[in-house]
């Protein structure tokens, strides 16, 4: 239970981590590309978790396994991510953390399929309202550009949720500071070569001092921290409870949006997340009623 209770502080470190990056994420990426970000925040990573490594004795990786930090490194780290930036550049911080919530919806399936759990007529319930919550969303949107940027961060939270999923699983064999390390140093190797051609031929890349501050902050807090703390978290806790604790991280968006980007919300806006965080807070309480009605049968 103790550990339980250390898992849940460690999500809520990681979603708050998750929910400044899209406003940090904002403002740099008007000034520097898309996959040069990325790289940089995991070549700063990259640095800090080699040396956090260092101190603690690291599992050889056996040869049937690498297959999984590959998924995690290429899949997840480069792919995904790469694909929430693009999101975010395109709409806006707020809307692209919103759709992000719809995570703990999408573990649910890819757990179902993978990890063989039973999916119930209250799952689905859960992911008809927040697709219609996203669907309410997206329609007040305006412009071809920020629909494709609501599209990217589709396609980033379906591929995050199956890595996630295989997270679980990898980091009952190995420890998560090790699986983040590796896998990090993958998509750093994956981030080099595009972000070299971005600044090719990109012209007026900004590096002044708050460029490099917002850097440094999202490679060590929202990347190296937040990842251990994430895949920690999974290695003791279930993929699914973990992705619930995802309504934490479009609040503390939606309010550093209005604080520091001066982004305004709507109507639209508004009932689109009541509904999204609402069928996952549903999720979360009828998980609750339903072991607390199983306790009770089995006292009887």
């Amino acid at each position: 239970m103790t550990n339980k209770k250390t898992a849940y502080v460690y999500l809520i470190i990681t979603f708050c981590a998750w929910g400044s990056l899209y406003v940090v994420s904002k403002f740099v990426l008007g000034k520097v590309p898309v996959v040069t970000v990325l790289f940089l925040r995991y070549f700063i990573a990259g640095i800090t978790l080699f040396f956090m490594n260092k101190k603690s004795k690291a599992k050889k990786i056996e040869r049937e396994d690498l297959k999984y930090i590959f998924l995690v490194g290429f899949a997840g780290y480069f792919l995904s991510v790469g694909a929430q930036l693009i999101g975010i550049k395109l709409s806006n911080a707020s809307i692209a953390s919103l759709i992000n919530a719809m995570n703990p919806i999408t573990m649910m399936f890819f757990a179902a399929v993978i990890l063989k759990e039973r999916l119930t007529i209250k799952k689905v319930f859960c992911v008809v309202l927040a697709m219609l919550g996203v669907y309410i969303t997206i329609g007040d949107v305006r412009g071809n550009g920020q629909a494709l940027g609501i599209l990217f961060s589709i396609f980033s939270v379906i591929l995050w949720s199956l890595v996630s999923v295989m997270v679980r699983r990898i980091t009952q064999k190995y420890g998560a500071l090790q699986i983040t390390t590796y896998s990090m140093f993958i998509a750093t190797l994956c981030t080099l070569p595009i972000s070299i051609g971005e600044l090719i031929v990109t012209p007026n890349v900004q590096f002044n001092w708050s460029v490099i501050l917002s850097l440094i902050y999202m490679g060590i807090v929202c990347t190296a921290l937040a990842y251990v703390l994430w895949n920690k978290s999974l290695s003791i806790i279930e993929a699914g409870t973990c992705s619930l604790f995802y309504p934490v991280q479009p609040m503390v968006s939606v309010i550093f949006g209005v604080m520091f980007l001066g982004e305004h919300i709507n109507m639209n806006f508004i009932f689109g997340a009541v509904l999204i965080v609402g069928g996952v807070l549903f999720s979360i309480l009828g998980k609750k009623s339903t072991s607390k009605l199983t306790k009770q049968a089995c006292s009887h």
